[in-house]
């Protein structure tokens, strides 16, 4: 009986050959999981219906000649079922984080992916996303193992894919010849096109950051800084130096009050002598991205992940000077950037008043720290990375004392909630933060008797909550909102500090309003700590313009620009 039926279903099976194989796979590809693409594509302009359908039609032969190209090339007949199904899943997973959260893909957005921990990841995932997988990875693989392959020898299926190879030729050929000046302009317009297409967008990308991360493993790390030194600054100098660096996440400039936002974001800051910098923009538009970037000492538009990751930063400069260097991470990582410093995750200072059971409040940056500043008697920098803001489930990221806007979205799945409640819960995050920098302005001051201090703030980029129906970050930077790039920027500065160094506040002030970016970070910390090397680019240090002429390191400066007698 068992194999009367076996026998049965196998006559029951839909027999296809080859190439009538990979052309259902494409098809299904193209039409079924590029819905940004298919809205792109079908609003652009036409001289009337019918010519409109007709170039929608063109395209979709177009983009199905070019993946069946691809596919006879490299899906030979013994893993085409195998690559099928690893293709569905993943053009699911894909498509539902394009059309729920409105992203592109791009080498940046793959580079997240690959280095996202398993708690970023959890958050991202929810019943209808786990619905989606069903529908659009699961079904159309059951179909895959249910199709039979015709078998045929090889050459008849080698005959069989040059047929369809020059085939696809064709298609582009004449798409291309008729529809060119069509083409030219949807291509010349809309340059993220590419970021849209899938499979081939995160293919393409997926590829070349594989290969970028291959070849960085393999280059020796590049020194810089080697000549790092601390200049004296006198008698005034009465404390060793201790600079907090605070590195922000996914806070953007919109939406704290001393930037001018209509709510009450940020009621401790308001009540400290803090220098906000309007205009502070981004290196990016993601922590992978921006992390490296903003201690990195080349500029954005010099800086390369590729490069910066066998290449020496700010912080190994600073170890060059003797300066004591601390990361503390409240994050997923610091993306290569604390690989050659003291680093401790929060596991190791976790304190049950800041931690749950997932995850711990930024407030455990600051557990025991006072332990690692009693360790030696020089000069110290440390580093805390926030988990800020950190979405797309913004409500975890505070305790519930601080949930002051309401009603807030309590969920993973923006979608699903009211633009209103996305900004109430976000609203709150920048409250916490707000809070948890006030707590290390009050740790600083409460130490001005044994350093002389500062804190720099600077999130790693912004994000949208949306506007324009996009959601997150990730953006590629051409082309993504300004709640992406524009960013806080925030400073504070002890008497001490302030008064050693000759570094008039009000001046710092007054400037305020300056274009400054990521790129003046790492200049600015080196000219804070006093170190003076060749990888110094003194332009760029927001605090040298408002020194005063008789600081021991405005003289330093001055000689400097004046060279040797």
């Amino acid at each position: 009986m068992t194999l009367a039926l076996s026998a049965g279903w196998q006559r029951l099976r839909p027999t296809l050959s080859t190439s009538q194989f990979r052309l259902l796979i494409v098809s299904l590809l193209v039409l079924f999981y590029n819905g940004p693409l298919w809205q792109l594509v079908s609003s652009q302009p036409s001289n009337g219906p019918l010519s409109h359908l007709l170039f929608v039609g063109a395209f979709f032969t177009l983009m199905v000649a070019l993946y069946l190209l691809f596919l006879t090339l490299v899906g030979f007949r013994i893993i085409l079922k195998p690559l099928a199904i690893l293709l569905f899943f993943s053009a699911a997973m894909v498509s539902w984080f394009m059309d729920a959260y409105g992203i592109v893909i791009d080498k940046t957005m793959v580079q997240n992916l690959f280095e996202t921990d398993v708690a970023e990841a959890g958050e991202l995932f929810s019943l209808p996303l786990l619905w989606h997988l069903t529908l659009y990875g699961l079904l159309p693989s059951l179909l895959v193992l249910a199709l039979r392959v015709r078998r045929r020898g090889p050459g008849r299926e080698f005959q069989a894919a040059l047929a369809s190879v020059l085939m696809c030729m064709v298609v582009v050929g004449l798409n291309a010849a008729v529809l060119f000046k069509d083409y030219s302009s949807l291509f010349r317009n809309n340059r993220q096109i590419r970021n849209l297409a899938v499979p081939s967008n995160y293919l393409y990308y997926g590829s070349r950051y594989l290969a970028g991360a291959y070849d960085a493993s393999s280059k020796p790390l590049q020194r810089l800084g080697e000549d790092a030194h601390i200049v004296d600054a006198g008698a005034a100098a009465k404390h060793p130096r201790l600079l907090v660096v605070v590195v922000g996440e996914t806070a953007r400039a919109d939406n704290f009050s001393l930037n001018g936002y209509g709510r009450d974001t940020n009621p401790r800051l308001s009540q400290e002598a803090v220098i906000y910098f309007d205009q502070a923009s981004s290196c990016g538009t993601s922590t992978a991205e921006s992390l490296p970037c903003m201690f990195s000492l080349n500029g954005r538009h010099d800086y390369s992940r590729e490069e910066e990751s066998h290449r020496e930063n700010v912080l190994d400069v600073l170890q060059h000077a003797g300066v004591d260097v601390l990361w503390r991470d409240n994050n997923s990582g610091c993306k290569g950037v604390c690989d050659r410093v003291d680093q401790q995750p929060a596991s190791l200072f976790d304190s049950a008043q800041f931690c749950g059971e997932d995850e711990c409040y930024d407030e455990t940056l600051l557990t025991a720290l006072d332990d690692y500043l009693q360790s030696g008697s020089g000069d110290k920098v440390v580093v805390l990375h926030q988990k800020g803001s950190h979405g797309p489930a913004y409500y975890l990221r505070y305790p519930q004392s601080f949930q002051r806007f309401t009603p807030v979205c309590d969920s993973n799945q923006l979608q699903a909630c009211s633009e209103q409640a996305i900004r109430n819960a976000y609203d709150n995050t920048i409250l916490y933060t707000d809070h948890f920098l006030g707590q290390v302005i009050g740790f600083l001051k409460a130490r001005q008797d044994r350093f002389d201090s500062a804190m720099l703030y600077m999130s790693d980029h912004g994000e949208s909550l949306g506007e324009g129906n996009i959601y997150l970050h990730g953006m590629p930077y051409v082309l993504a909102p300004s709640e992406q790039t524009h960013i806080p920027f925030v400073v504070w500065l002890s008497s001490g500090l302030a008064g050693s160094d000759g570094i008039d506040t009000e001046c710092l002030g007054a400037e305020r309003e300056q274009s400054l970016s990521h790129d003046n970070l790492a200049h600015s910390v080196l000219g804070l700590m006093n170190v003076r090397t060749t990888v110094y680019d003194a332009s760029l240090d927001i605090f040298r313009g408002c020194r005063q002429g008789g600081s021991a390191l405005a003289g330093e400066e001055q000689h400097q620009a004046q060279g040797p007698a």
